[in-house]
């Protein structure tokens, strides 16, 4: 199963984009298609975000270890969701009028928001490589991949504030943001707590070491 498991979530992370063409083909995407593209695009860039948050609560709640591995790809599907969002209104919605799209961004707060999501984001999917890990060492790189926790809420409140009528939706992912956070301010807390009391033992015994690696963030 453990090998299987990354080529399977890959193409069930496609499947979003899959439903989305057939739905074009077939039934179309309604009476605004281009709001429609954009906005479904958008919304699963959210959910994969907020799907890799979960990684690292669902690991430690089931204590099944390859569930670690699928953290980066699922974060590199929301930045590629993010991408297509983000050209399907400066392409289609706007016609890259870059002119157009500065006014935007300045005029619309929650565009002003989502694109600092989007500029936030880009360091983390250009940092995502074993390579870049090691150039970086596990300690930065760990602290700039904490930007995610600064990039949820914003997407979280980009998609509040653009949709206007029911809330249902994005009322839902502040929720699950909401425990994501929470879960991991508790678990540092214990963290914390649990090396503290371990400290006398540390220095009590000084061949004691501590194991540092990116997937234990």
């Amino acid at each position: 199963m453990g090998r299987a498991l990354k080529p399977l979530v890959f193409a069930l992370c496609l499947l979003p984009l899959a439903w989305l063409a057939a739905r074009a083909m077939t039934v179309g995407l309604g009476a605004n298609p281009i709001e429609a593209l954009i906005r479904f695009l958008g919304d699963w860039a959210l959910r994969f975000l907020l799907i890799a948050l979960a990684v690292t609560p669902l690991r430690q709640l089931s204590g099944w270890s390859p569930l670690a591995r699928l953290r980066r790809m699922l974060g590199l599907f929301a930045f590629f969701y993010v991408i297509l969002h983000l050209l399907a209104y400066a392409g289609i919605d706007q016609f890259f009028d870059w002119g157009a799209i500065g006014r935007d961004i300045a005029k619309r707060t929650y565009i002003t928001i989502g694109m600092a999501a989007v500029l936030l984001l880009l360091p983390l999917a250009l940092t995502s490589t074993d390579s870049m890990i090691r150039r970086l060492g596990g300690r930065r790189w760990r602290a700039l991949h904490r930007l995610v926790y600064v990039i949820a809420p914003l997407g979280v409140t980009h998609h509040w504030m653009m949709v206007k009528k029911d809330l249902t939706e994005p009322m839902m992912h502040a929720t699950i943001l909401i425990i994501l956070l929470g879960w991991r301010v508790l678990a540092a807390w214990r963290a914390k707590r649990h090396n503290g009391g371990r400290t006398e033992v540390r220095q009590a015994t000084p061949c004691a070491v501590r194991s540092s690696s990116p997937s234990s963030s």
